[in-house]
């Protein structure tokens, strides 16, 4: 039997609640879950590659070892079908929050689509109590002084308070 590979890009800074939601998701779903952070050089991300690795480890690692579920955590800063051939993955995870995030994914997948034919993106969507949670926007609070302590583990609340206060 095939292993099922997925890859789930993302920038995950911070991991957040519906991040988990839809890895656990793809738990349930994969026989190897591969987590891409991706690095864009020309932004300043709020937590280092390393500092994301090791959270997501921290939040996700349980969940596959419940799920029985082999995890890999890797940055890319290329593109992610290129990603995905390196990692044997055939599908691609993506998270849909709404409507929005529907047409701009289907776009990607087009993209993805026609330069990785093999590759085939798995739309999953999300908890409806997380449905509204962004990485951006979480970021966006912690950086007012505002509570996020809703949108994301204790781990990276942890995480996040421990950066700010440095």
């Amino acid at each position: 039997m095939t292993k099922k590979i997925a890859l789930y890009p993302g920038s995950f800074d911070p991991i957040t609640l519906g991040h988990i939601d839809i890895a656990r998701r793809a738990c349930q779903v994969v026989d190897k879950l591969v987590l891409a952070v991706g690095v864009h050089h020309g932004k300043k991300p709020f937590f280092t590659a390393q500092e994301r690795f090791d959270l997501i480890g921290e939040v996700i690692g349980p969940i596959a070892s419940e799920t029985g579920t082999e995890l890999d955590v890797i940055s890319f800063d290329g593109l992610v079908v290129d990603a995905a051939r390196k990692t044997n993955a055939t599908l691609m995870i993506r998270g849909l929050r709404d409507g929005t995030d529907l047409d701009y994914e289907m776009q990607l997948a087009g993209m993805n689509e026609a330069m990785a034919p093999d590759i085939f993106t798995l739309y999953l969507p999300s908890s409806g109590e997380v449905r509204h949670i962004a990485a951006s926007l979480v970021r966006q609070v912690a950086t007012m002084g505002g509570d996020i302590t809703p949108f994301v583990p204790p781990a990276v609340n942890a995480a996040v308070a421990q950066k700010l206060s440095t």
